[in-house]
């Protein structure tokens, strides 16, 4: 095949050191001018570009880059600035942009969310206005910038406005034909000052495509698409869908544009079969996914040409764009940085220039033939054989464990009605009780120390002891607020997943590989490459010294299973739930240690186990049935009056309301801040009986709220919810805020749940059972 072309769907933006990151706070902390921000900004785009150049793509993306989010950044293209943000029209002014994003001192941010079903989050689009306007051509821009700076004739990357529509809020579903059809108009002026510039091909993303779709909605696309390519008729524009396979492939594929791009990485080969069902249009670009964008895993070069092959076969095409399956945003920069792994899990790995270096030797395999690439292909067979054959991919005793999970109770003892009264005999917890989620700030002094331990400037002692100081402070200060459950606040703790992936067996860390979670929040997911294993116990040692430190109750903090598998980057020889099934068993021991040891709260958070739902609504119930039975395995030998927290992150939190009753967990708190208005509507028709926590307010942003704020959010849960049942606690943990914005705040919502107590009929109380027991 000759006519062959390699092209990437987008770069990671944060640099190799996460140069992006810290020039973006630098910028927010006043400590760098605007000018020279933006010089900066540009110096990052045009690097990555080169980058792409240098690893031999041929099609390279432009405007994937953003200064905080590619959804937030398609809204600033159109005006759509919510009201509170005082915008005057034209051109979104840079702070503003901000602003949105983060919040300030007069207005709430606007609600974050997750980008389908990874850990990638994006700033929710707010439709609540009807007059959008084409306010600035970004993709125009930095098609522009490419060619003039780099001599690049690059391909725009557009989000395609069924699904920018579908990912925004403000409107009601039967609105969303109308709601298209306002921007089409906006995104045909797009296309045709494209198109006036000479941009050759544009890539626009449909991943809402691989979700579950109506009819109605695949016309609307398809009329959507003859206006747009009529709009701008000398452009070839590729639809370009991810993350899943196609429902409606013939339709799809017979949509007016010039290429079509699939997944055939996640897809189940669902889109290959599709191919060998109805074939592909001659007169199109298959742009085929063949390289796994989400996953850190170096591709069998010789089972992907095989697969390419096998594509190309069932379109019957002769041109064919070979590309990763997704945007690499989802993956960390480079491997060569990596200098203390050892060779056999170095080897087999890919980060982002890896695998466009994949791309760029499987475009040459297919055109030039496998013998042009034989060292290649043995090679990567070789590194992945050496991985699977080491000892951590052979460890017998968990593969013994997780062979014989039928045997293992998976069953609290006694049912929630039980346990319940059971527990508040034991805590005698006061109406209304207030809690926090589990961290406290992590100030530059915590990442100081930490930071000289490991580079064994200070002895573990000296060390220890500093976090040991730590806590007390912090529990003394929740003892002064007047908090009723405590917790020791995580200042041993990095990140929540590596934390625990440090202590475990089958997992390893890097030093560089870091992806974006939010905005300048980057992560560093750990990689389970081998069977988990539990060592040691992980949490003991702080949670029992801060239960020591007062008489109120500590929770033991421990992160859930899916969170941890759905949070790090797993091993792509077994399936994802066996694994989920390893780390359960190893959090089993831990809990059934701290239990042991006095521990009578422990929360085990799963804020990531509803954005692990496939695209699909009919694969969702193997998904949440699979995920409920490892959290279950994780607590169920805890006796009925140990109290089982968790704490989740809120999208639709009705669409799996019966799988959370199914955690059976004793409390839930809930991230809804930001859309706290939407949950409270789920529970009018959805009755929950557990304990429930909904953030009163939003950790998210330095703006400390009112009290008027916090009392309504609580009273509008109490309009719903049952006030024996429910807690009072912020959005998520607070690591990331300021120690004083942190203290003024749960001072506020402390008093708001006082007020709230008298209004509903039930004085504070000032000790309980839990206090005398342990006096």
């Amino acid at each position: 095949m000759k006519n062959v072309i390699s092209t990437n769907l987008g770069y990671p933006r944060i640099g190799e050191h996460r140069e992006w990151k810290k020039a973006l706070e630098h910028f927010w902390s006043g400590k760098m001018e605007k000018e020279t921000f933006l010089l900066q900004m540009q110096e990052f785009r045009l690097d990555h570009l080169k980058k792409q150049l240098d690893q031999g793509i041929d099609l390279i993306p432009v405007g994937d880059f953003s200064m905080y989010d590619h959804v937030l950044d398609t809204a600033m293209m159109f005006g759509l600035v919510p009201e509170r943000f005082e915008y005057k029209g034209g051109k979104v002014p840079l702070e503003t942009y901000f602003d949105i994003a983060r919040g300030n001192r007069s207005a709430v941010a606007s609600e974050m969310t997750k980008w389908f079903n990874t850990n990638y989050h994006y700033i929710v689009p707010e439709l609540n206005q009807r007059n959008p306007a084409f306010v600035e051509n970004r993709p125009l821009h930095f098609y522009q910038e490419a060619k003039q700076k780099l001599g690049i004739n690059g391909k725009p990357v557009i989000l395609g406005p069924v699904t920018f529509v579908k990912l925004a809020k403000g409107y009601d579903q039967q609105e969303l034909k109308d709601m298209v059809e306002l921007f089409t108009p906006l995104y045909a002026q797009m296309l045709g000052e494209l198109e006036a510039a000479g941009v050759e091909w544009v890539q626009i993303d449909e991943p809402i495509l691989c979700t579950t779709l109506s009819a109605e909605e695949i016309h609307l696309l398809k009329e959507t698409y003859e206006t747009l390519t009529k709009a701008a008729p000398k452009i070839k524009m590729i639809l370009q869908t991810y993350f899943d396979h196609l429902d409606y492939f013939e339709e799809i594929t017979s949509l007016p544009v010039h290429g079509i791009g699939l997944d055939f990485v996640h897809d189940d080969g669902q889109n290959l079969k599709a191919l060998n069902t109805f074939g592909f249009p001659q007169d199109k670009m298959l742009a085929a996914g063949v390289i796994d964008g989400r996953n850190v895993w170096r591709a069998n070069i010789e089972e992907r040409i095989t697969l390419i092959e096998k594509i190309a076969a069932a379109a019957k095409c002769e041109q064919l764009m070979i590309q990763p399956a997704s945007s690499l945003l989802h993956v960390p920069i480079t491997v060569n940085n990596e200098t203390e792994l050892t060779p056999t899990l170095k080897n087999a790995l890919s980060f982002a220039d890896e695998k466009l270096q994949e791309v760029a030797l499987l475009s040459k395999g297919v055109k030039e033939g496998k013998a042009a690439i034989e060292k290649d292909i043995k090679a990567s067979k070789a590194a992945i054989e050496t991985l699977n054959g080491s000892p951590e991919r052979n460890n017998t005793k968990v593969q013994l464990a997780t062979a014989n999970l039928e045997a293992m109770n998976a069953e609290r003892q006694a049912p929630f009605e039980s346990r319940s009264k059971l527990q508040e005999s034991a805590f005698q917890l006061p109406i209304l009780p207030t809690t926090t989620i589990g961290s406290f700030p992590q100030t530059q002094e915590i990442r100081k120390q930490r930071l000289k331990w490991r580079k064994k400037e200070l002895t573990t002692e000296q060390y220890e002891d500093f976090i040991k100081a730590e806590i007390k402070k912090w529990i003394e200060i929740q003892e002064k607020l007047g908090l009723d459950v405590f917790v020791h606040g995580e200042f041993e703790r990095t990140d929540m997943v590596e934390y625990f992936g440090e202590k475990l067996g089958g997992f390893q860390f890097t030093k560089f590989g870091w992806v974006q979670s939010y905005g300048s929040r980057c992560v560093k997911p750990p990689l389970i490459f081998g069977d988990v294993a539990f060592l040691a116990p992980m949490t003991l040692k702080e949670s029992v010294y801060a239960q020591s430190l007062t008489s109120k109750p500590v929770k033991g903090m421990l992160t859930g299973p899916i969170t941890i598998l759905n949070w790090s980057f797993v091993r792509d020889d077994l399936s994802r739930f066996t694994v989920a099934n390893q780390i359960a068993l190893a959090l089993r021991e831990e809990i059934n240690i701290l239990e042991k040891n006095g521990i009578q709260m422990i929360q085990v958070d799963e804020p990531a186990l509803r954005e692990g739902l496939p695209l699909k609504k009919e694969k969702w119930d193997n998904y949440l049935n699979a995920a409920v039975h490892a959290f279950k395995l994780a607590v169920s030998t805890v006796k009925n009056e140990t109290q089982i927290h968790t704490h989740m992150c809120y999208s639709d939190f009705e669409e799996i309301m019966d799988a959370i009753n199914a955690l059976d967990a004793d409390v839930i708190s809930i991230e809804t801040s930001r859309s706290h208005g939407e949950l409270i509507q789920s529970f009018e028709d959805t009755t929950y009986e557990k304990g429930i926590g909904l953030g009163v307010y939003d950790i998210h942003s330095k703006r400390v709220p009112t009290i008027e704020e916090m009392s309504t959010n609580i009273s509008r849960a109490l309009k719903v919810l049952d006030p024996k049942r429910f807690w009072i606690n912020p959005d998520c943990g607070l690591k990331t805020r300021g120690t004083e914005e942190t203290i003024e705040a749960l001072k506020i919502m402390i008093e708001a749940a006082k007020e709230t107590r008298e209004t509903v009929g039930y004085p504070v109380k000032e000790t309980n059972a839990f206090v005398n027991a342990k006096e």
